[in-house]
């Protein structure tokens, strides 16, 4: 935004210039945390619900920040003693304003974009989508999870003059907030990457979950591109006829032909078909899983004009699926930011077919499931067993119902830094673990 002013991002936040010279060069980027700010940012104060950041807009500006977007009553003379080139900003609702001025922005940008949600793996999706853009076009994509209306906005306003294609993660926990960040992002394609029982415990049913990921699909634009798993009959009634679809997976019109993988290492080369073209692709990874999720990525190629080829030099989020190395020979795939049952039996069946003398599933609770939560929980016990998975360690009370139905050799103990003692003690060379459960679980603490 440098090359913009003032008094442009004061009008398209939806705010009020009332200090600074109109005129003043624009900001490189906005934040929200006072520690961040340094010259070229604008920080906005967000109302958190311990902490109001609009009354630390004086500490803000005495570090050095280009400006401040705060509500009118965190201004205070101090503030508005700003010397030349710098501004403050007043906005009724600084969420509300940072949500416009992204959108300003963007349109600004004329980037295409690619909006990325679903159930599971939409990170891992959007971090793949970027690697296949990268060698094509300028890309940026959201930094590891900063997919929510604060975290999708601080993406756009990040995006240097001169980004052509922008993939932003969008998460959902309740009705409307697809919707949300789809107004903001204004996207030219939008990807449900798959739907499955998450956030059951604010939206009930699967059908429901299913219509606010399908929120992306309803409020795209008319010459937009929607990407969905084929035959996926969740999404069925979303589906529109006034815009371009194109599905993925077995069925699909994009789907993955032939993958050969590597021997002696990850990965492999992937033949992909690709509405009747092929693509081959050299990837770093071979989970089944992430082999779906480069299909989605390849569909959204696909709808802006890139086809993708060659190696895919990807850098996943952290937490998603790392491999980690330990003394003793022990092979650890830390994969516990996140946990539902899709990608739980996901996981699961990857540790069932990777080489290694036993497998061990170090296992946290999956949150926000609702009353069911026991049974989805008791499920994963019965499909590690059914996978032959060798030992499971459960973490936490409500993890205990994964032991109940797991047949094999069992232990349980209540916090993430228990089962790393534990796991000491049990793993030998040549054995693979897994570790997961949701973020609540705090199962990174395992390998602290």
């Amino acid at each position: 935004m440098r090359e913009l002013t003032a008094e442009w991002v004061a009008k398209a936040a939806g705010g009020r210039l009332v200090a600074g010279g109109p005129a003043t060069p624009g900001p490189l980027r906005a934040t929200i945390d006072t520690r961040e700010c340094g010259p070229g940012d604008l920080f906005v104060g967000l109302k958190g619900e311990r902490v109001d950041g609009g009354a630390h807009a004086d500490e803000a500006l005495a570090n050095g920040a280009w400006g401040v977007l705060v509500a009118p009553e965190h201004i205070d003379e101090a503030t508005l003693a700003v010397p030349d080139g710098f501004a403050v900003i007043a906005a009724d609702d600084p969420l509300a304003a940072l949500g416009s001025l992204a959108r300003a922005w963007r349109r600004e940008l004329g980037a295409k974009v690619i909006g990325v949600t679903g159930s599971t793996g939409k990170t891992s999706t959007k971090d793949i989508l970027a690697a296949v853009l990268a060698p094509h076009l300028e890309t940026r994509a959201t930094h590891q999870n900063l997919n929510t209306e604060i975290g999708l906005p601080l993406t756009i306003l990040e995006a240097p003059p001169g980004t052509q294609a922008l993939v932003l993660e969008m998460a959902m926990r309740g009705e409307g907030q697809i919707a949300e960040l789809v107004a903001i992002a204004e996207p030219n394609v939008g990807v449900v990457v798959n739907v499955g029982p998450v956030h059951l415990e604010l939206l009930g049913t699967v059908e429901r979950v299913a219509a606010a990921k399908a929120e992306l699909i309803r409020d795209l634009g008319p010459h937009a591109t929607c990407v969905v798993p084929a035959r996926e009959p969740l999404l069925e009634q979303h589906l529109r006829d006034d815009i371009d679809t194109i599905t993925f997976g077995p069925g699909g019109q994009v789907m993955l032909l032939s993958f050969d993988a590597r021997v002696g290492g990850r990965g492999g080369t992937a033949e992909i078909e690709a509405r009747e073209e092929s693509v081959v692709l050299d990837l770093p990874y071979d989970e089944p899983h992430n082999l779906i999720n480069t299909l989605a990525a390849v569909a959204a190629a696909t709808a802006i004009g890139v086809k993708p080829v060659g190696r895919v030099d990807v850098q996943f989020s952290a937490l998603r699926g790392e491999v980690v190395e330990i003394p003793g020979g022990v092979t650890v795939v830390n994969d516990c930011y996140n946990a539902n049952p899709m990608s739980m039996r996901a996981a699961l069946k990857h540790l069932s077919e990777t080489p290694a003398e036993r497998r061990i599933a170090v296992l946290g609770t999956m949150a926000e499931l609702g009353p069911d939560s026991e049974s989805f929980h008791h499920e994963i016990g019965e499909e590690a067993a059914a996978l032959g998975i060798d030992m499971l360690i459960t973490v936490g009370q409500e993890a205990l119902p994964y032991g109940a139905t797991f047949d094999g050799e069992t232990y349980a103990v209540p916090t993430p830094e228990e089962a790393g003692a534990l796991l000491a003690d049990l793993a030998l060379p040549g054995d693979r673990v897994l570790v997961k459960g949701s973020r609540s679980a705090g199962l990174e603490r395992v390998l602290a």
